[in-house]
C-alpha cells in the first residue's frame, strides 16, 4: 500500500493538483487503508497546536502592513540620501532598501512588491534599462527569506524541530554576503553601461530623510533585540513586529487609513492561512512517511551507500534547484525536509547549516522560471516583459549559485554567528 500511496502522490503532483491537496490526499489515503483516518485528522490538529507556528500569521501581518503602510517609501528615501550619489545609485538604493526591509518582514514576495513598486519606475525614469532595473529588484527581493526574521526559517525550524532563533542568526552573514555581491554587480554593470552619477544630497536632506526613516529602522532593533536579549519569545517577537508595523502604518507614515485596517488584515489572514494549511498537511505527510519506514529506509540506504557529505550536498542542491523551477518555496520545503533531515546526522551535516543551504536554494526558486514568483511580481509591477525580467536576473542567478556553492562547502560562514552569540 505504500507504493500505491506514493503512486497517488506523484500522479496528483504531475496533474498539477495544489500541493496541500496532493500531500493531504496521499497521506489520508494511506491512513484510511489502515482504518486510521480519525487519528490522522487528530494529528493535523495536534501539529497546528504549536506556539512556534503561531509566529507565522504575525509575521505575515507585519509584512503586509509594512508593504502597504509607507514604511518602504521612508526606507527608500533614506537609502537614496545615503548612496544615491554613486554611479548606479538607484541600483544600490534597491540593494540597501531591500536588505533593510528584509530585516523587517520575512517575505521575499512582499519585499519585491514593496520595493519594486517604487524603485523600478524610478530607475526607468533615471535612464536605467528595464532588464537591469527588474533584475536588481527581483534578486534583491529574495533577501526577504534569508535575512532574519524569515518565514522560510520558521517553517524549516518547525519541520526539522530546530531552534528558529539560531536559524535566524545563521542567515545573517550569508544574507550580507549576497547583498554585497548584488551591490558589486550593480557598480560593475553601471560603470560598463555608463550610467550617470548624481549630485550628493545636502547634509540637511540626508539628516531629514534619515530622521524620517528612524521609526522604520527601529523595527528590527526592537524585534530582534527583544528576541536575542531574552525579553520575548519568537512568537512574542512576531506579534511585536505586527503591532509596531500597524502603529507605524497608521500613525507615523500614514500609508493606511483606519477604515482600511480590516481589508489589510483580512488579506494578511488569507495569506497566512494558505501557509498554515500547507504546513499542517505536510506535517501529516511527514508523519505518514515516518510511520511507513520510508525515512528510516532512506537513512539506511545513505549509510550503506558510502556517499560523502559533499556529494550528498551537491546532489541536494541539484534536486532543490530543479524542484524550485516547478514548485513554490514552501511546497519544496515541505516535501523535502521531513525526508532529508533524518539523513543529515549520519552524514555529519549540521541541520542548521543545511537550513541555510535550503533557503538559498529557495531564493533561486523565486527567480527561476516557469514558477519563480519574484519574476512575475516584478514583471507585473514594472510592466516589463517577463523575458526581459528573466534576462535581467540571469547574471545575478549565476552570482547566487556561486554564493550557494561557497555556503554549501564552507559551513563556518553560516554557523559562526549563531555559535558566537548562542554557543555551540
Amino acid at each position: 500500500m505504500t507504493y500505491a500511496a506514493l503512486l497517488i502522490f506523484f500522479a496528483l503532483l504531475f496533474l498539477g493538483v495544489p500541493i496541500y491537496l496532493t500531500l493531504g490526499l496521499s497521506s489520508a489515503a494511506m491512513f484510511a487503508v489502515d482504518g486510521q483516518l480519525l487519528p490522522y485528522a487528530q494529528k493535523l490538529i495536534d501539529e497546528l497546536n504549536s506556539v512556534t507556528l503561531l509566529a507565522v500569521p504575525y509575521f505575515v501581518i507585519a509584512a503586509t502592513f509594512m508593504e502597504r503602510g509607507g514604511v518602504a517609501r521612508a526606507l527608500i528615501d533614506a537609502a537614496d540620501a545615503w548612496v544615491g550619489r554613486f554611479r548606479g545609485g538607484l541600483g544600490l538604493v534597491s540593494v540597501v532598501s531591500c536588505t533593510i526591509f528584509a530585516a523587517m518582514c520575512g517575505s521575499s514576495v512582499a519585499t519585491a512588491i514593496a520595493m519594486g513598486t517604487i524603485l523600478v519606475p524610478a530607475m526607468l525614469r533615471g535612464g536605467y534599462s528595464q532588464r537591469f532595473a527588474a533584475g536588481v529588484v527581483g534578486a534583491s527581493g529574495t533577501l526577504g527569506i534569508l535575512i532574519p526574521p524569515s518565514l522560510a526559517f520558521v517553517v524549516y525550524g518547525v519541520l526539522a524541530d530546530l531552534s528558529v532563533p539560531r536559524l535566524f542568526l545563521a542567515g545573517v552573514v550569508p544574507g550580507l554576503l549576497q547583498a554585497s555581491l548584488i551591490a558589486a554587480y550593480v557598480i560593475w554593470f553601471s560603470r560598463r553601461a555608463g550610467y550617470a552619477t548624481a549630485q550628493p544630497a545636502p547634509a540637511d536632506v540626508v539628516i531629514r530623510k534619515t530622521w524620517v526613516a528612524i521609526p522604520a529602522l527601529l523595527i528590527p532593533v526592537i524585534v530582534l533585540g527583544g528576541l536575542y536579549g531574552g525579553f520575548v519569545t519568537l512568537t512574542e517577537s512576531a506579534a511585536l513586529s505586527a503591532v509596531v508595523a500597524i502603529f507605524l502604518s497608521l500613525f507615523v507614515y500614514k500609508g493606511i487609513r483606519p477604515r482600511e485596517i480590516l481589508s489589510v488584515m483580512s488579506h494578511s489572514v488569507r495569506n497566512a492561512a494558505v501557509i498554515m494549511i500547507i504546513i499542517a498537511v505536510a506535517l501529516g505527510f511527514g508523519h505518514w512517511v515516518t510511520e511507513t519506514g520510508i525515512t528510516s529506509g532512506a537513512v539506511q540506504i545513505v549509510k550503506d551507500s558510502g556517499i560523502e557529505p559533499w556529494q550528498f550536498l551537491l546532489a541536494m542542491n541539484g534536486l532543490l534547484f530543479v524542484l524550485g523551477m516547478f514548485l513554490e518555496v514552501y511546497s519544496v520545503m515541505l516535501l523535502i525536509v521531513p525526508i532529508v533531515v533524518p539523513m543529515l546526522e549520519p552524514l555529519g551535516i549540521d541541520p542548521i547549516h543545511f537550513g541555510v543551504v535550503m533557503v538559498i536554494n529557495m531564493e533561486l526558486a523565486l527567480l527561476t522560471p516557469p514558477v519563480g514568483l519574484n519574476l512575475f511580481v516584478v514583471a507585473n509591477i514594472s510592466k516589463t516583459p517577463l523575458a526581459d525580467v528573466i534576462k535581467g536576473t540571469t547574471p545575478l542567478i549565476l552570482l547566487m549559485i556561486g554564493l550557494l556553492m561557497l555556503i554549501t562547502y564552507v559551513p563556518a560562514i553560516s554557523l559562526w554567528f549563531p555559535g558566537l552569540l548562542m554557543g555551540q
